[in-house]
């Protein structure tokens, strides 16, 4: 068996759990594999440190909080390899382990656990007809003014205008987004497997403007009449990433993606655990 190991060394304890994690692997007779960045950071006895870019495995381990799982994510969905995470942070709303429940890890060689499938959204933005950029999201798509300059966005769906927004930007998210930066924005929580696509207004200049959320087979359509200009600098990004400039004449496409991630469960409930004991605990 095959296991790549994505940590992010920054959060608290992620070195520790890195270790203990690789020789729990290790002694049950796994192959464990780190990318090369880190090999000059820690000691791992029995570890194979390589460009893990083009290796194929038969899992993939995230050790840190939701932002390394979402890291992980665009390897782990290219491949079709499912995804393990192990949180070290203080979220850790993906993570199907903390760092305390490493035995957990032995269900991966029993088989004793499930696969969620994870709907992703694919994004592109078109200017002058000619695509200009493309990527992938887990949780969301974000277009957005910076230093809360408010903008008006239209949004289409299959080519049917549905709103106008005068608002900072608009939050396109998956059912696994939901629980990220569109709960912040007051969108709803969504079951992971429902097959939505939500658009949640950022800070709407209205009180009326609220969360719609449209089927998954719709493709949806966001344009800004004014778009980047000397006032106001707009920006698109995927899963807080990549924060691409976005003009008068440019046009948003988002649809779900053909990928998907396969995010494993080992403890059963993941999700309405991970409600009830982060988010709900947050405000007790």
């Amino acid at each position: 068996m095959k296991i790549i190991i994505f940590p992010n060394m920054k959060k608290p304890e992620a070195a520790e759990t890195l270790v203990n994690t690789a020789e729990m692997l290790i002694k049950r007779g796994a192959e464990v594999f780190c990318p090369l960045g880190i090999s000059g950071k820690i000691n791992l006895p029995g570890v194979t440190f390589t460009d893990t870019n083009s290796l194929k495995a038969d899992f993939i381990i995230a050790v840190g909080g939701d932002g390394t799982i979402l890291k992980s994510c665009r390897k782990a969905s290219a491949d079709g390899t499912p995804l393990l995470g192990i949180n070290t942070g203080r979220l850790g709303f993906m993570a199907s382990a903390e760092r305390t429940e490493l035995h957990l890890l032995e269900k991966l060689f029993t088989g004793d656990f499930t696969i969620e499938n994870r709907m992703m959204l694919k994004a592109e933005i078109f200017r002058d007809r000619d695509l200009i950029f493309s990527s992938a999201a887990l949780n969301e798509i974000t277009i957005s003014t910076i230093y809360s300059k408010i903008a008006d966005f239209e949004v289409s769906i299959d080519s049917g205008k549905v709103s106008s927004v005068r608002a900072d930007g608009i939050v396109i998210a998956t059912p696994t987004g939901s629980t990220a930066y569109a709960l912040a924005c007051g969108g709803p929580i969504v079951e992971p497997g429902c097959k939505s696509i939500q658009v949640t207004p950022l800070c709407p200049h209205s009180l009326f403007s609220r969360t719609m959320i449209f089927s998954d087979d719709r493709e949806i359509t966001v344009t800004c009449p004014r778009g980047s200009n000397d006032n106001t600098q707009i920006f698109v990004s995927t899963d807080g990433r990549e924060q691409k400039p976005f003009y008068a004449k440019d046009y948003l496409k988002i649809k779900k993606s053909k990928e998907t991630l396969r995010l494993i469960d080992i403890k059963g409930n993941t999700f309405f655990n991970a409600v009830n004991e982060k988010l709900m605990r947050s405000i007790k």
